[in-house]
């Protein structure tokens, strides 16, 4: 087991006067700027985009922060912008004389990554697949048996896992990627289906419809692709529960029935008698976005980098929709834009400046698959054997001082016992995520680093408010999600946020990033994590003790 080297009684002083720096007034004051109506949602290619990038390279300058992409704060990041448009009503054709109608955004959505102007599936039978996982390392595979070729598939949101609470299948009640809409579209291409759908519910996937119907619609982003994401299945979509519940009911069917089944390791994949054409038309355009970076050498090992990351985009505006029309994407994620500001003037006004470089990493697009920081870790611009660790901030809290922090993924890494110890001199506790069963883990920034090995912390607010107990939170937390995530609702409001958690948590992050950042050893995913074998290659020839 590895433990966080103690510190000496300079560095103890140093981390506090410097976390101290960290200001509720000056970060409260980024917040409203980057969440205000100028900067019109902060879509990516936009010209939210661009107020946004220069508000950020303007402050970091201002504070002194250098460049991070040689003499650059920009890290450009080219992509294609495509807006897909399928019939208003698709059908679904059963048993051959039976037609079911489907209404785009209330009962399905649908798109296309193919880069072309038209797409069409003709005649394409539909088979349910149950949870559309092969995992071996479970034993698991529900394409077992089945050619897709030419076929849709249509599965299960989240894991066996979820579905039964067994701690022994998958697991249990977390979710793993396994889980993830993303896995679920990359697993129907590589088996060469032409068409996904999933099957939405509110709990296991975590969110809403709403929030669905929003995502799957409008503008879509994707990095640029040499083979114009030909390899992609041609439909990518999402049924609403009861359009799914009303085609298995035609075809024979029961929904629950087959939730039940396909939580067995020997399902196997029934054919629907059920087919359905579609056209799709798209509009693509090429643009360029920008991830933004600053810099905080080093004074002694500046080749070797903590990565802070938060995404600095959102959803933009929505012209369609009635009366408020901006996404202004407050608590998502102008409090974590905002945050990397505050801990790059905390470093910079430091007593004693880091020994390994801070690199404050803004991405783009995460609303549209985690796409900025993927390019970056693709393209890094500091080696990813010399990258320590990488550290994100995504949707903070908004609802006052809590007397734990949550670590999304608990049991990973070695980082964890740095926030042990950054926590416990905040007279604070750690737990592990509440709602595990929302793959929180596969949802933010961090996961692109994860997937290339490198040892990866995403910290998110306790739950236990220091004067109203975890069930008020919880409850708020809740509401929010319902109320307000990826909706014009997600504002700043004087009334009822309350940042002073927020601070608590930046410090909490600024002290782990400081404590490695003086260290000289590299930390490590625990024995037995999926990424461990990928961060030991990668080290071989600078492992340290």
């Amino acid at each position: 087991m590895f433990f966080v080297s103690a510190c000496s009684d300079n560095t103890e002083v140093t981390m506090d006067k410097a976390a101290a720096i960290i200001d509720l007034e000056s970060y409260t004051q980024h917040v409203k700027v980057i969440s205000s109506d100028e900067f019109a949602g902060r879509a990516p290619s936009s010209i939210g985009e661009e107020k946004t990038i220069h508000y950020l390279a303007e402050e970091f300058q201002k504070l002194g922060v250098q460049p991070g992409n040689g003499d650059s704060y920009f890290q450009e990041v080219s992509l294609v912008e495509m807006v897909t448009t399928p019939p208003s009503n698709l059908t679904i054709t059963i048993n051959e004389t039976q037609n079911l109608d489907l209404r785009w955004k209330k009962d399905y959505v649908a798109i296309t990554r193919r880069m072309q102007p038209e797409v069409r599936v003709e005649n394409s039978p539909l088979v349910f697949a149950g949870y559309g996982i092969v995992a071996p390392e479970y034993g698991w595979n529900d394409y077992k048996g089945l050619d897709v070729k030419g076929k849709t598939v249509v599965v299960l949101v989240n894991d066996p896992g979820f579905a039964t609470r067994d701690s022994s299948l998958f697991n249990g009640r977390a979710m793993t990627y396994y889980g993830r809409w993303t896995y679920k579209y990359e697993e129907a291409a590589r088996q060469g289906a032409t068409g996904i759908m999933i099957i939405h519910e509110t709990e296991p996937a975590g969110y809403p419809w709403e929030v669905v119907e929003g995502g799957w619609t409008g503008s879509q982003f994707y990095l640029e692709s040499d083979n114009k994401n030909m390899n992609r299945c041609a439909l990518e979509g999402w049924l609403s529960r009861d359009a799914a519940e009303r085609l298995l009911t035609s075809a024979g069917l029961d929904l629950q029935a087959l939730k039940e089944a396909a939580t067995h390791p020997e399902f196997k994949a029934i054919p629907l008698n059920a087919s359905y054409s579609i056209k799709m038309t798209n509009t693509i355009k090429s643009s360029t976005s920008n991830n933004v970076l600053g810099l905080v050498p080093g004074h002694k090992r500046p080749e070797e980098v903590i990565i802070y990351t938060a995404h600095w985009d959102h959803f933009g505006t929505r012209p369609e929709l009635e009366g408020d029309q901006i996404l202004n994407g407050a608590r998502d994620n102008a409090t974590g834009t905002a945050a990397l500001l505050e801990l790059a003037k905390a470093f910079l006004k430091a007593p004693l400046p880091p020994e390994r470089s801070i690199l404050l990493l803004a991405v783009t697009a995460e609303e549209q698959g985690l796409l900025g920081s993927k390019y970056y870790a693709e393209h890094p611009v500091f080696p990813l054997n010399k990258t320590v660790a990488v550290l994100n901030m995504d949707a903070l809290n908004i609802f006052g001082k809590m007397k734990d922090i949550t670590i999304i993924g608990k049991g990973n890494s070695e980082l964890d016992e740095y926030v042990e110890r950054a926590a416990k001199e905040q007279g604070r506790y750690v737990r592990p995520d509440p709602e595990p069963e929302k793959g929180g883990f596969y949802r933010s920034d961090h996961f692109s680093f994860a997937r290339k090995g490198v040892p990866a912390l995403y910290t998110k607010m306790g739950i236990d408010h220091v004067s109203k107990g975890a069930e008020w939170t919880l409850q708020q937390v809740n509401d929010w999600v319902k109320n307000h995530y990826h909706k014009p609702s997600d504002e700043y409001d004087p009334e009822t946020w309350d940042l002073t958690g927020a601070v608590d948590d930046i410090r909490l992050l600024f002290r782990v990033g400081y404590q490695l950042s003086m260290e000289t050893r590299f930390p490590n995913w625990y024995p037995g994590n999926e990424f461990r074998a990928l961060r030991d290659a990668m080290m071989k020839p600078n492992l340290t003790d």
